[in-house]
């Protein structure tokens, strides 16, 4: 399947798509990274894969009709098939999350629907978890919709809180658990193995 990347960062988790690809364990063809940062980090990792990149932001265009009408066209022309967020900090317009309906996933570092909505990315998230005095935490793997981390889960997984974790430690071992499991969805969806009906998604693998 042919996937847009849309990374704001490190993009820590295209790197591990990047190198599941390249051991033969992920069958996804990464045509385009898109990003609204020109600093970030995944930038390199797509150029030192000889993947086209896009640098593309909201603030670029005098309305978001302009900005999704651009997007579009520059997925359409490497005719990308799916969209893969990987620490994007930006919303999808509307016009992009109905045309990929079904076929844009994300990443978000708690067990939704707890801790998600505005605002609740990176560290923020580990500290409402930690301050709330949750036992598990985790990751989970969810397709896109028009509102933040609402979309139908595709998969999930969870570690204990430690007693003695900050919101940093606990970042790290979730960030850990982000990089074995992104691409394990990401490989069942190319493979053919899940069907969304609803919100429910299924596994026929």
């Amino acid at each position: 399947m042919r996937c847009a990347v849309f990374a704001s960062g490190t993009g820590s988790n295209f790197k591990t798509l990047l190198e599941r690809k390249s051991s033969g364990e992920l069958h996804a063809d990464f045509v385009l990274m898109v990003g609204n940062n020109s600093k970030a980090a995944a930038f390199q990792h797509a150029q030192d894969h000889n993947i086209p990149t896009l640098h593309c932001a909201p603030s670029h265009f005098q309305s978001e009709g302009e900005y999704s009408e651009y997007l579009l066209s520059q997925l359409q022309k490497y005719s990308a098939e799916m969209i893969v967020l990987a620490g994007y900090m930006k919303k999808l317009p509307g016009k992009i999350v109905a045309r990929y309906h079904g076929r844009i996933i994300n990443i978000h570092p708690s067990l939704l629907p707890a801790f998600g909505g505005k605002g609740m990315y990176g560290s923020n998230v580990h500290k409402a978890a930690l301050e709330y005095g949750v036992k598990l935490t985790g990751v989970t793997v969810h397709f896109v919709d028009d509102e933040y981390d609402h979309g139908p889960i595709i998969v999930q997984q969870c570690l204990a809180v430690q007693d003695n974790d900050t919101p940093e430690t606990l970042a790290q071992r979730v960030l850990a658990l982000e990089h074995a499991t992104y691409w394990r969805a990401l490989e069942a969806i190319c493979c053919g193995k899940l069907v969304l009906e609803g919100r429910r998604v299924k596994d026929y693998g």
